[in-house]
C-alpha cells in the first residue's frame, strides 16, 4: 500500500493531533503517500483532502482539538453518501484509510469496509471513554485531569462559603469521567448513569455532615445520570442547603493532551500505519489492554459491553466521606 489518508471525526479529544502526526510521520518514515481529510467523513464525502508533508504536523504534538477539523455526519449511515466518499478516495488513488473518532467513527470506517472493501483502521478517540473493546481512548485521561482542575479551584470557593456545589462533566452515557474525577478529587458523592442513587439518602447525609462540622460537600454529575437543575433543587430543599450547580461544558474537550494520551496516540498512530502496510491485516480498531496494544473486528466493537468499575465506585464511596 502506497498511498493512506486519515481523518477525525466526531466530538474533538485532547490527543488527536498528536495521533494524527504519528500516523503521518510513521507513513513518511515507509516512503508512503499521506493524505489528510478536513473535517472528518463529512469532508471526505466532499472530497475535502490535502496532502500532508512532515512539516504539517509539527508543533502539533502539545496541541488540543484537531487540525484537520472534525464533524459530525449523520448522513454518513446512508450507502449512497458512503459511496461519494469512496469516490473521492478514489479520485486521488488512496488506498486505505485511518479514522480517529468515537464509536459514530468506528461504525463508519465498518460501513467502508463492509460495503465497499475499502481498508480502514479505526483509532478511538473520544473523551467519554465509552467504548468498551479498550481499556482507555484517546483524550480521556486529559479530560479527567481537566475536571480534576476545576474540582480542585471549587473546592476553594465551596469550603470558604460552606456550601454544596454540583459539578456535571460529560461522558453521554458512560460514567468513566465522573468517576475518575470523583476518586482523584475526592468528591463526596459521584453520579453515574450506570448505578442506581438515592436523592433521599444523599440529601440526608449532607444534612449530616453539616450538623457534625463538615460544611462544605462536593457531587459530582455525570450528564448521563439525570438533569442537573432537578437534582440540586430536591437535594436543596431535602437537606435545607443550597445546591451551586456548575456546568464544565466543552472546556473538557480541549487543551494540551498530557503524558498518557500523547504516548497513547503515538502508540495507535504507528500500529495503524503498520497495519495498513500489512498485506495480511484486516480492517479493524485498535485499542489497548493491559497496556497492550490490541486490534479487533469491527463486528465485536459493535458487541463488546461496557463494564464500569464497580469496585472503584466503592472506593470512591468508602474515602470520600
Amino acid at each position: 500500500m502506497d498511498r493512506i489518508a486519515v481523518l477525525t471525526s466526531g466530538g474533538d479529544a485532547p490527543g488527536m493531533n498528536a495521533c494524527i502526526r504519528a500516523v503521518v510521520r510513521t507513513a513518511l518514515n515507509y516512503k508512503m503517500d499521506i493524505y489528510g481529510v478536513e473535517r472528518g467523513y463529512a469532508g471526505l464525502v466532499k472530497g475535502e483532502i490535502k496532502r500532508l508533508e512532515s512539516r504539517s504536523v509539527s508543533n502539533m504534538i502539545h496541541k488540543g482539538g484537531t487540525f484537520l477539523n472534525t464533524a459530525r455526519c449523520p448522513d454518513f449511515k446512508d450507502i449512497e453518501v458512503q459511496r461519494q466518499a469512496v469516490e473521492a478516495l478514489n479520485a486521488y488513488g488512496i488506498e486505505g484509510l485511518v479514522v480517529i473518532g468515537g464509536d459514530g467513527t468506528l461504525r463508519g470506517a465498518k460501513d467502508l469496509h463492509d460495503n465497499f472493501g475499502i481498508k480502514v483502521m479505526g483509532i478511538p478517540g473520544t473523551i467519554d471513554n465509552d467504548l468498551a473493546y479498550t481499556d482507555y481512548t484517546v483524550g480521556f485521561d486529559t479530560a479527567v485531569n481537566t475536571v480534576l482542575w476545576a474540582i480542585n479551584n471549587l473546592r476553594d470557593t465551596l469550603h470558604s462559603h460552606d456550601r454544596v456545589g454540583l459539578l456535571e462533566v460529560m461522558g453521554r452515557n458512560c460514567g468513566d469521567i465522573a468517576l475518575y474525577a470523583g476518586v482523584a478529587g475526592g468528591a463526596e458523592y459521584v453520579l453515574v448513569p450506570e448505578i442506581p442513587y438515592d436523592l433521599d439518602k444523599i440529601s440526608s447525609s449532607i444534612k449530616k455532615s453539616y450538623l457534625r462540622g463538615k460544611t462544605s460537600n462536593m457531587i459530582i454529575l455525570a450528564e448521563g445520570a439525570g438533569n442537573r437543575d432537578e437534582i440540586a433543587e430536591y437535594i436543596g430543599k431535602k437537606s435545607g442547603i443550597s445546591v451551586k450547580v456548575n456546568n464544565f461544558g466543552y472546556i473538557q474537550r480541549g487543551g494540551s493532551p498530557n503524558m498518557a494520551d500523547r504516548v497513547l496516540a503515538a502508540r495507535f498512530g504507528y500500529k495503524a500505519v503498520e497495519l495498513l502496510r500489512d498485506d495480511s491485516s484486516e480492517s479493524c480498531a485498535i485499542g489497548i489492554k493491559d497496556n497492550k496494544v490490541i486490534t479487533v473486528p469491527f463486528d465485536q466493537v459493535q458487541k463488546a459491553q461496557k463494564h464500569f468499575d464497580k469496585r472503584l465506585y466503592d472506593i470512591a464511596h468508602v474515602l470520600n466521606q
